[in-house]
């Protein structure tokens, strides 16, 4: 990676917007938003179901397209890319979580992360010490020869996870990837999250209501109505402090939360970070 690559924002929504007609109405899903994504930044968007943040994990995704504005992946436009270097962004450089774990029913665990590497042309050997890695990263290692059907809900969102960073993608993109798990085991992910931004300056831009996850983020952003209406930062001691609203006049901003619990955080276990490095 040169000098300027890790200089220069590696998402960009530019005044992105997203309008859906139906039924001969339209449907504003994403109005007017800007948001820049920079390497090793752990994200949290935040809102009420129907807010859009889904819509806009889509369209940073480049599973959508954008009404108007660009969402540009390392400078460049993803609009302009064709439907082959598209499929490569996504094997390589875009891991995706999504609200339902997507796993193939009649694979394995191991078989589903394997998979994933295996279309990416990694070789036999390094996928198969790759999808134990990861596996056993998630805390399943000992279940990696179950089929979906034999893991709960939680467990299938960590494989999930799992088959996500198996490459070691420069942005993981989830959409309420805690919506099945405990809290122990939300705290645990969003533990190795935390270590993944850091180790590898790998971005993690999430959505989600889950306040342990808004206590590791970096930045916070609160959505409403397809606009984002409040952003802050969150501060070492686990609370947000927030810049001035910027919804439209006449538009009540959210609140972004409550205060940060006065219980004292429950220590993540170390993470080796070598298993995050891509080869030289």
């Amino acid at each position: 990676m040169t000098a300027n690559e890790k200089t220069q924002p590696l998402l960009v929504a530019d005044h992105v917007s997203r309008t859906f007609h139906l039924e001969g109405e339209e449907v504003h899903a994403v109005r007017d938003i800007s948001l820049t994504i920079n390497r090793g930044q752990f994200v949290a968007i935040v809102g009420r179901s129907g807010s859009g943040k889904t819509t806009l994990l889509n369209l940073l995704a480049g599973l959508d397209t954008p009404s108007t504005g660009q969402v540009r992946f390392e400078g460049r436009d993803v609009a302009d890319m064709g439907e082959k270097e598209m499929t490569e962004l996504r094997r390589h450089s875009i891991g995706i979580v999504f609200q339902s774990s997507g796993l193939l029913p009649l694979l394995s665990a191991f078989d589903n992360v394997e998979l994933s590497l295996r279309i990416a042309g990694v070789g036999a050997r390094e996928r198969y010490e790759r999808a134990e890695e990861v596996l056993d990263l998630v805390g399943l290692l000992p279940r990696a020869r179950h089929r979906p059907f034999e893991l709960s809900g939680g467990e299938q969102q960590r494989v999930a996870i799992a088959r996500a960073v198996a490459m070691r993608p420069s942005v993981i993109l989830a959409d309420e990837p805690t919506g099945e798990l405990d809290s122990a085991n939300a705290e645990s992910i969003f533990g190795l999250f935390s270590q993944m931004a850091g180790a590898e300056e790998m971005a993690i831009v999430t959505t989600t209501h889950d306040q342990t996850l808004l206590d590791m983020a970096q930045e916070v952003h609160v959505i409403g109505d397809g606009l984002i209406v409040e952003s802050g930062t969150v501060g070492s001691d686990g609370a947000i402090s927030t810049g001035s609203p910027i919804a439209t006049p006449g538009e009540a901003a959210p609140a972004t939360r409550a205060a940060a619990s006065s219980a004292s955080e429950s220590s993540q276990p170390a993470v080796d970070d070598s298993i995050f490095r891509r080869p030289d």
